[in-house]
């Protein structure tokens, strides 16, 4: 909104300043940061007047009760401010006619919906019945993904070609293939944000991260020159999405100040469902989706292990891990929590650098 203060530098030339992305990508980051430090607390308390706790015993999982038993009882559901604050960020400093912007804003509504009712279901049905069915979020969340891909296809300033890291003379084409990937790419991150967020602070740290790093290629994507010296597409009007990684740069921050070990909130699906599938439709819509899995490499990592424990069960039928994901198996193989948080971190920060490394090696 306040992008569209500019129209009116004739008046006064100082309000020049708010066309500028690199301006308005750093007051996005501060904004989204203050109002997650401004509404924590009172959000936090409302939580816990509702008694929208934490249920950290679990029947399925009683191995994890003697690490968890001090979370119970934690509010939960806190993405509902992590969210509201990116929203509120990117109406103020956004260009709000930026077809990429309101696509990724939509993303990040839709799938804070659908984590609010998974929330709302595990917490207010009694039994075994943790939130919605595996199947009925799977069906939304390909509803999502093949929106944005058809979108993407659709598009004819969005290439359905893939940019390939390390190579800049090879160009694979999916065509009308494009729409399932890049579905599987929204629907992946969702879910691998979501089981990363396990132990405090780890989700959300390397949120932090990854967000840096997208916002970076963003800015890089929607901008001629340094496309055309780095030999990466260039997409016109993707560099407004370093605003909107910036909100999340500053959200992640915002929250941490809570979710820190030991953490004094939880942030719920509504949370991880939304960061996890705005951060993939970014990487879509930038055409990163192959960097995405390098810089995004502990989300990945902790996928990767809940898959392999399901095969290893189903195929082998003994576990692969003692518990995945593998923050979980770490847990249980008697490492601190507070270790694996940091090392955690440590590992996305150097992802991070290696993503952004790869722009120079092609």
């Amino acid at each position: 909104m306040l992008y569209y203060l500019s129209e009116f530098r004739f008046i006064f030339s100082g309000l020049n300043i708010f066309r500028y992305i690199t301006f308005r990508t750093a007051m996005a980051g501060l904004t989204t940061f203050l109002l997650c430090i401004a509404l924590g607390p009172f959000f936090i308390e409302k939580l816990k007047k509702m008694k929208i706790r934490e249920i950290a015993k679990r029947d399925d999982c009683p191995a994890l009760d003697p690490f968890h038993h001090t979370k119970e009882g934690t509010p939960t559901m806190g993405g509902v401010f992590i969210i509201i604050s990116i929203l509120l960020s990117v109406f103020l400093w956004a260009d709000l006619g930026n077809r990429y912007i309101l696509l990724t804003a939509f993303t990040c509504a839709y799938l804070a919906i659908l984590g609010w009712v998974d929330d709302y279901v595990k917490l207010t049905r009694s039994g075994k019945k943790r939130g919605l069915t595996k199947r009925t979020k799977l069906i939304w969340e390909i509803l999502l993904g093949c929106f944005i891909g058809s979108y993407v296809y659709f598009n004819p300033d969005t290439p359905t070609q893939m940019d390939l890291p390390f190579f800049k003379d090879i160009i694979i084409d999916l065509g009308i293939f494009y729409i399932p990937f890049g579905a599987l790419v929204v629907i992946g991150t969702s879910n691998a944000v979501n089981l990363t967020d396990g132990l405090d602070g780890l989700a959300i740290g390397c949120v932090l991260m990854v967000g840096l790093t997208l916002a970076v290629l963003s800015y890089i994507t929607g901008h001629l020159a340094f496309s055309a010296y780095l030999f990466i597409p260039y997409i016109p009007g993707t560099g407004e999405l370093a605003v909107f990684c910036s909100a999340i740069m500053g959200a992640s921050l915002g929250f941490l100040w809570f979710n820190c070990y030991p953490a004094t909130v939880f942030m719920g699906d509504v949370g991880s469902l939304s960061l996890g599938g705005t951060l993939g439709v970014i990487a879509v819509l930038i055409k990163k989706e192959f960097l995405l899995v390098i810089m995004g490499g502990i989300f990945v990592l902790e996928a990767t292990s809940v898959i392999l424990q399901i095969w290893s069960v189903r195929v082998r039928g003994k576990k692969l891990f003692k518990m995945s994901p593998l923050h979980h198996h770490l847990q249980l193989s008697g490492w601190n929590e507070s270790k694996i948080i940091i090392r955690f971190w440590i590992i996305a920060i150097v992802l991070a650098l290696i993503t952004l490394m790869t722009l120079k090696i092609r």
